[in-house]
């Protein structure tokens, strides 16, 4: 089951040379006994103890080289906001490199694990390096029930494919490429695991401590608060449910709730319900006056994922996005920039340009600002017993302003550790909505990625 949690623990075996060495010869008869047995029937065979030697430590990551173009929209109030002293002609060509490192050392109880995310750009801003700990913590687990980890990490709450309101301590995705990594928070977090027989199979509980400090997990939200957020998880009926809160100061308390259920092997249904507590909005109209409301906010996802018998995958969702904007309120801030930028262009004045990139950041320049939203994704393995290969279509849209995005893909696995995937992204819709505002009319990118 997508995003299921571990539904049973298995005692964990003793951490004692006795034990160990028991084992080991155990499993030598054993597999002396196999060996004999081919040997007779004259059956070639081979037995390398490294293969069952669980090493303590691992490294391992991904290089990736991405270069993409993109088809501008002059016309476009996002373009005009962001080039609007500049003249980049009708395609703009950025080469992106990305190196992710990871890697994770056991001893005993304990676990490091490191997680590294270095990004190269080169744009037309000029050349740009990045390195970000994307993860790194202390995982200690002092029984089969318990685990405590201390540091920064990716929680992946949530059961959403492209979205999750509920995931009040994740980063948001992108639902262009919601598989990317994500950079996690510090937190200082548990988890206990129970195990049951009967309708209710499994109970886990995370309890998390995220601080927010002048420099600790500042973007969170207000600084010089100690949040806190539970997770409490059942298995009920072959159905994973998760209960999720999050208060503490830094953001307004929120409770969630998520569910994912296979209601057949190849048919899988999810949903997110969130409900923030005096969540407030800031937005402009189109004169430029600032406006502030509060009000309590309501957002979910329902969602389903189908595979068919010829590996065909679908994936539908729909999603309601209680603290997005309406499409009035949109227009009025596109209304906006196109304002600033004639008035840039008859007094060469840029304050109202200016002031309409500080409301963008963080605010209209979230990724899907809007209210509701529609996605649909269906990609084929292996079509025509062409092997390693999978093409794909992603289509997503707004129903507020009927303006949307589609993306194909053709994606190759065929040679050992690397990945090859071409990918274009087309944007469409009326003057004044969200796609049709957007800075390109087009996006075309070939992604290398090896790893190793």
């Amino acid at each position: 089951m997508e995003n299921a949690e571990v539904r049973s623990q298995k005692p964990e075996v003793k951490n004692s040379k006795v034990w160990r060495k028991s084992l080991l010869l155990l499993f030598c008869i054993l597999t002396s006994g196999f060996w004999i047995l081919d040997f007779v029937f004259a059956e070639e065979h081979t037995f390398d103890i490294s293969e069952i030697e669980k090493k303590p430590y691992h490294i391992g990551g991904n290089l990736e080289l991405k270069p993409v173009l993109f088809g501008l929209d002059k016309n476009a109030s996002l373009y005009k906001l962001k080039f609007y002293n500049r003249d980049e002609g009708n395609t703009l060509e950025e080469y992106d490199a990305k190196l992710q490192l990871e890697g994770g050392l056991e001893k005993g109880i304990a676990k490091l694990f490191v997680k590294t995310n270095t990004d190269y750009k080169k744009s037309y801003l000029g050349e740009d390096q990045q390195t970000t700990v994307y993860e790194g913590f202390l995982s200690i687990k002092p029984s089969s029930s318990l685990s405590i980890d201390i540091g920064k990490k990716t929680l992946r709450w949530g059961k959403g494919y492209a979205w999750n309101p509920a995931a009040f301590i994740d980063r948001p995705k992108d639902p262009d490429d919601p598989e990317l990594s994500l950079e996690g928070f510090i937190v200082a977090s548990a988890d206990y695991i129970k195990s049951f027989q009967g309708p209710l199979k499994t109970i886990s509980f995370t309890p998390v401590l995220i601080p927010v400090y002048k420099h600790v997990n500042n973007t969170f939200g207000d600084i010089d608060k100690l949040n806190f957020a539970g997770k409490l998880y059942f298995l009920f009926y072959d159905t994973d449910i998760d209960l999720i809160v999050l208060t503490g100061g830094s953001k307004t308390t929120r409770y969630g709730v998520d569910f994912s259920r296979n209601i057949t092997t190849s048919l899988e249904i999810h949903g997110e319900f969130a409900f923030i507590n005096n969540y407030k909005k800031m937005f402009i109209d189109s004169n430029g006056t600032n406006f502030e409301t509060e009000y309590d906010a309501k957002s979910y996802l329902i969602g389903l994922r189908y595979l068919t018998e010829k590996d065909t995958t679908y994936i539908f969702e729909y999603y309601r996005n209680g603290t997005g904007f309406t499409s009035g309120e949109m227009r009025d801030y596109f209304s906006f920039i196109n304002k600033g930028y004639d008035s840039y262009i008859s007094t060469g004045s840029s304050t109202l340009l200016k002031n309409a990139s500080n409301v963008t950041e963080g605010n209209y320049g979230k990724i899907n600002p809007m209210r509701d939203y529609l996605y649909f994704r269906v990609s084929q393995k292996e079509p025509f017993d062409i092997l390693y290969f999978t093409p794909s279509v992603t289509l997503i849209t707004n129903i507020n302003d009927k303006s949307f995005s589609f993306s194909p893909e053709l994606l190759y696995t065929g040679i050992t550790n690397l990945e090859l995937r071409l990918k274009a992204a087309f944007v469409s819709g009326e003057r004044l909505s969200e796609y049709g505002e957007k800075q390109n009319d087009y996006r075309a990118e070939l992604r290398v990625r090896y790893y190793f």
